[in-house]
Protein backbone atom coordinates (compact mmCIF):
# COMPACT_ATOMS: atom_id res chain seq x y z
CA UNK A 1 0.00 0.00 0.00
CA UNK A 2 1.46 3.45 -1.06
CA UNK A 3 1.91 6.70 1.79
CA UNK A 4 -1.03 8.38 -1.02
CA UNK A 5 -3.45 5.17 -0.36
CA UNK A 6 -2.55 4.88 3.54
CA UNK A 7 -2.90 8.90 3.51
CA UNK A 8 -6.63 8.64 2.21
CA UNK A 9 -7.43 6.14 4.33
CA UNK A 10 -5.99 7.82 7.93
CA UNK A 11 -8.24 10.85 6.41
CA UNK A 12 -11.14 9.01 6.11
CA UNK A 13 -10.95 7.76 9.96
CA UNK A 14 -10.36 11.12 10.64
CA UNK A 15 -13.29 11.99 9.68
CA UNK A 16 -15.25 10.33 10.72
CA UNK A 17 -13.14 9.97 14.20
CA UNK A 18 -12.96 13.70 14.57
CA UNK A 19 -16.62 15.31 12.45
CA UNK A 20 -14.01 17.39 10.11
CA UNK A 21 -14.31 18.48 7.32
CA UNK A 22 -11.70 16.13 4.85
CA UNK A 23 -10.35 19.61 3.40
CA UNK A 24 -8.77 20.24 6.89
CA UNK A 25 -6.78 16.65 7.08
CA UNK A 26 -3.76 17.73 5.58
CA UNK A 27 -0.74 16.09 6.21
CA UNK A 28 0.96 18.73 8.24
CA UNK A 29 -2.41 19.07 10.65
CA UNK A 30 -2.14 18.62 14.00
CA UNK A 31 -4.74 15.92 15.44
CA UNK A 32 -5.21 18.29 18.44
CA UNK A 33 -4.41 22.10 17.47
CA UNK A 34 -5.98 21.94 14.05
CA UNK A 35 -8.22 19.08 14.21
CA UNK A 36 -9.23 19.29 17.92
CA UNK A 37 -9.18 15.89 18.88
CA UNK A 38 -9.32 15.46 22.52
CA UNK A 39 -7.98 12.51 24.87
CA UNK A 40 -10.74 10.47 24.46
CA UNK A 41 -10.34 10.75 20.57
CA UNK A 42 -7.27 8.93 20.49
CA UNK A 43 -8.91 5.71 21.84
CA UNK A 44 -11.31 5.85 18.86
CA UNK A 45 -8.68 6.56 16.12
CA UNK A 46 -6.72 3.63 17.30
CA UNK A 47 -9.57 1.32 17.60
CA UNK A 48 -10.74 2.89 13.47
CA UNK A 49 -7.18 2.51 12.76
CA UNK A 50 -6.85 -1.04 14.04
CA UNK A 51 -9.70 -1.58 12.08
CA UNK A 52 -9.65 -0.03 8.98
CA UNK A 53 -5.72 -1.52 8.29
CA UNK A 54 -6.23 -4.69 9.82
CA UNK A 55 -3.41 -4.28 12.29
CA UNK A 56 -2.93 -4.42 16.32
CA UNK A 57 -1.78 -1.37 18.12
CA UNK A 58 -0.80 -2.17 22.06
CA UNK A 59 -1.78 0.21 24.60
CA UNK A 60 0.49 3.28 24.69
CA UNK A 61 2.52 2.50 21.20
CA UNK A 62 0.85 5.18 19.36
CA UNK A 63 -0.06 7.49 22.08
CA UNK A 64 2.42 7.71 25.27
CA UNK A 65 0.23 6.93 28.42
CA UNK A 66 1.26 8.34 31.91
CA UNK A 67 4.37 10.35 30.78
CA UNK A 68 3.09 13.34 33.21
CA UNK A 69 2.67 11.82 36.42
CA UNK A 70 6.28 10.58 35.91
CA UNK A 71 8.83 12.99 37.81
CA UNK A 72 11.82 12.06 35.66
CA UNK A 73 9.65 12.91 32.80
CA UNK A 74 7.68 15.63 33.94
CA UNK A 75 8.42 18.49 36.46
CA UNK A 76 6.72 21.98 36.94
CA UNK A 77 4.27 21.59 34.11
CA UNK A 78 7.66 20.85 31.82
CA UNK A 79 8.61 18.03 30.06
CA UNK A 80 12.09 17.61 31.01
CA UNK A 81 15.28 16.85 28.70
CA UNK A 82 14.81 12.91 30.19
CA UNK A 83 11.34 13.32 29.33
CA UNK A 84 11.74 14.35 25.48
CA UNK A 85 14.68 12.28 25.01
CA UNK A 86 12.05 8.86 26.14
CA UNK A 87 9.18 10.75 24.20
CA UNK A 88 11.77 10.39 20.89
CA UNK A 89 12.45 6.96 21.32
CA UNK A 90 8.93 5.65 22.12
CA UNK A 91 7.18 7.76 19.03
CA UNK A 92 10.03 8.00 16.30
CA UNK A 93 6.34 8.37 13.82
CA UNK A 94 5.94 11.81 15.61
CA UNK A 95 6.71 15.79 14.88
CA UNK A 96 8.85 16.25 17.64
CA UNK A 97 10.08 19.69 15.34
CA UNK A 98 6.54 21.30 16.16
CA UNK A 99 7.44 21.51 19.91
CA UNK A 100 10.55 23.42 21.47
CA UNK A 101 13.19 21.51 23.90
CA UNK A 102 11.20 21.16 27.56
CA UNK A 103 8.03 22.28 26.30
CA UNK A 104 4.84 22.78 28.32
CA UNK A 105 3.52 19.31 28.58
CA UNK A 106 -0.22 20.36 27.10
CA UNK A 107 1.99 21.27 24.13
CA UNK A 108 3.23 17.70 23.53
CA UNK A 109 0.10 16.56 21.64
CA UNK A 110 0.77 18.77 18.89
CA UNK A 111 3.21 16.10 17.54
CA UNK A 112 0.80 13.96 16.43
CA UNK A 113 0.07 15.19 12.42
CA UNK A 114 -1.39 13.14 10.16
CA UNK A 115 1.69 13.01 8.20
CA UNK A 116 2.86 10.62 11.50
CA UNK A 117 -0.11 8.93 11.85
CA UNK A 118 0.79 7.98 8.17
CA UNK A 119 4.35 7.10 9.08
CA UNK A 120 2.81 4.82 12.34
CA UNK A 121 0.74 3.10 9.85
CA UNK A 122 3.42 2.71 6.80
CA UNK A 123 5.80 1.16 9.63
CA UNK A 124 3.29 -1.50 11.20
CA UNK A 125 2.04 -2.45 7.52
CA UNK A 126 5.88 -3.49 6.32
CA UNK A 127 6.23 -4.99 9.78
CA UNK A 128 3.45 -6.91 9.52
CA UNK A 129 4.73 -8.09 5.97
Amino acid sequence: MSNDEIFQKVREVLVDALAVDEEDVTPDASLTADLGAESIDFLDIVFKLEQVFAIKIPQGELFPENVSQDARYVQGGKVTPEGMATLKARLPHADFARIPENPDIKRVADVFTVNSLVQFVSSKLAAKG
